[in-house]
């Protein structure tokens, strides 16, 4: 497979259930892992409900997906964006898939994708299902991309980070004690794929750690000759 910054992604918007108002930042942090070569949004656009959305397609080049809601009560949208993912699996030529909702519904096609050997990123809001993010390889809560001085204070329960913390630097653990904290990232995302240090408050993973005074950090050089070090973190 390609290195992550060159993957292929469909980014598939179920529109009922995603904010419009965020798409500049969604579309960002989909780039942290791969290329969004294909862009759709799901909806019934002859409606007003989808107003917000109309207004930015056409500039982030997002190809709007017509859903008449033939039935009240029934939603379509869902089963048209499923369709339309398994056609774009079993055609190839991607490494992922974007799933933005908020929805449990997708939770069975995030499972297939995977089963299929290809990626899934998630993106939703916190009250998304817990069965359909760890369906996810990864998955981003879209209230951690909204601008710093716009962000609800932090939910995330800090009691359940430690026992997270310890099994994810236990795991990735040398002969030394001494975990790669990219190894450690990795194990997090393993276990929890919901698990961001933005949920806490922190932009990056090594000042999430620094944080924890059960942990310790330090640098560790390549061992090449080149100046490279490299972060790792144990338990103290």
């Amino acid at each position: 497979m390609a290195s992550p910054n060159n993957d292929k992604l469909a980014v598939l918007i179920d529109a009922d259930n995603a904010q419009a108002s965020l798409i500049h930042e969604l579309l960002a942090e989909v780039s942290r892992y791969g290329t969004a070569s294909v862009k759709r949004a799901y909806g019934d656009w002859t409606t007003t409900n989808l107003k917000g959305w109309k207004d930015v397609l056409h500039k982030m080049a997002i190809q709007p997906m017509q859903q008449f809601s033939y039935t009240s009560g029934k939603n379509s949208t869902d089963s048209s964006l499923i369709i339309d993912a398994m056609d774009l699996l079993h055609a190839g030529g991607l490494q992922g898939f974007c799933l933005v909702s908020s929805d449990s519904d997708f939770t069975r096609l995030a499972t297939r994708i995977r089963e299929a050997g290809l990626a899934v990123y998630g993106f939703g809001e916190k009250k998304t299902p817990q069965p359909f993010v760890a369906a996810c390889d990864k998955f981003v809560y879209t209230e951690i991309l909204k601008p710093s001085q716009e962000q609800a204070p932090e939910d995330e329960a800090p009691e359940a980070l430690e026992p997270m913390m310890r099994t994810a630097v236990d795991a990735a653990a040398r002969e030394n004690g001494w975990a790669p904290l990219s190894a450690v990232g990795s194990m997090l995302v393993k276990n929890s794929p919901s698990f961001d240090p933005r949920n806490y408050g922190c932009q990056k993973l090594g000042e999430l750690v620094r944080r924890q005074p059960y942990l310790e950090l330090k640098e560790i050089s390549a061992g090449d000759s080149s100046a490279n070090v490299h972060l790792h973190v144990r338990i103290r």
